[in-house]
């Protein structure tokens, strides 16, 4: 096999890997929060993150056909983290916001690497560059928000 194909299906498969992790994130995160409005944004994150798997998987369909999310080891221990944060936090929800915010930042930048350092099919790289832009317009509008409280 191409060497240059064999890095981009490591690479996709980094980047869906990373989804999953965060579909999984975002779900954990609603179980340790309280506040209704904080639980509705990490639901609606962790959608958002399920329709970016079906994106990325649509572009590379033999990369990765199970429908079942099962992320990665390091992601499992991301998550142990963070019911640990929140059990010994005194502000559960501002723990779980900062999570989010720092695994959106760690995303963005794993997306910048793949675009710079990958020679994507081009419909490959529209979909990621979108998912990127989201992810980076959702950061700025949630660093606006905490910035009000």
């Amino acid at each position: 096999m191409n060497d240059n194909i064999r890095n981009i299906e490591d690479r996709l498969n980094d980047i869906i890997r990373k989804n999953e992790d965060s579909v999984k994130g975002y779900e954990k995160a609603v179980e340790n929060t309280t506040e209704l409005g904080l639980q509705s944004y990490f639901r609606n994150k962790a959608r958002e993150r399920r329709i970016f798997l079906e994106e990325l998987k649509s572009v590379a369909p033999a990369l990765n056909t199970r429908d079942e999310i099962d992320g990665s080891t390091l992601g499992a221990l991301h998550r142990t983290w963070m019911d640990i944060k929140a059990f010994f936090s005194g502000d559960d929800e501002e723990a779980m916001l900062e999570e989010a915010i720092r695994g959106d930042n760690a995303a963005i930048d794993e997306y910048n690497e793949v675009l710079v350092d990958v020679r994507l099919p081009s419909e490959a790289a529209a979909v990621i560059r979108r998912q990127r832009d989201r992810l980076k317009e959702d950061l700025h509008r949630i660093k606006t928000l905490e910035d009000l409280r």
